[in-house]
């Protein structure tokens, strides 16, 4: 995992008060199929994830999504159900090459593209594409991508 890249306002100051030490938060992601083939995006750092990111404070998860997807995949999208809510340890926690901690709960919304196509569109952005689950088992997942896919495949939204 990478470090600084796509850091809010909201999170420098964190970071300037707590150093590396672990912080935890909100984020959002969409899942956009078409047919069997699932969007993803391989962000800089090799992953490939779906279009993700954190919560801002003052954000709903819904509007972190479509965010998250207009920024890192170039589309916008309309949000048609929650496809799952997943967390926890060790999936869902990571450290960024600069010693950053972090870790997450994921509101994962089922999406479809309303406009554009899908392209790197930030600096975080290095590849768009679109894969069965198949082949994006075959991919250099995020650990927690690989974890709500398969979750996703198997019609769990949830972890117990």
């Amino acid at each position: 995992m990478c470090g600084a890249v796509g850091m809010s306002d909201y999170v420098k100051g964190l970071r300037a008060k707590v150093g590396t030490d672990l912080l935890f938060g909100p984020s959002a992601a969409t899942v956009i199929k078409d047919g069997d083939r699932y969007l993803l995006v391989r962000h800089v750092e090799g992953w490939w994830t779906f279009p993700a990111g954190a919560v801002d404070p003052g954000e709903t998860p819904a509007e972190a999504a479509r965010r998250e997807t207009r920024e890192e995949a170039g589309v916008e999208v309309e949000l048609l159900s929650i496809a799952g809510v997943f967390g926890g340890y060790p999936d869902f926690r990571g450290t960024y090459s600069n010693g950053d901690e972090v870790a997450w709960v994921t509101s994962l919304f089922d999406a479809r593209i309303v406009d554009g196509e899908p392209h790197p569109a930030d600096d975080e952005t290095a590849d768009v594409g679109w894969f069965t689950a198949g082949e994006a088992y075959a991919l250099q997942l995020s650990p927690s991508t690989r974890h709500m896919l398969e979750r996703l495949e198997a019609g769990i939204s949830f972890d117990a």
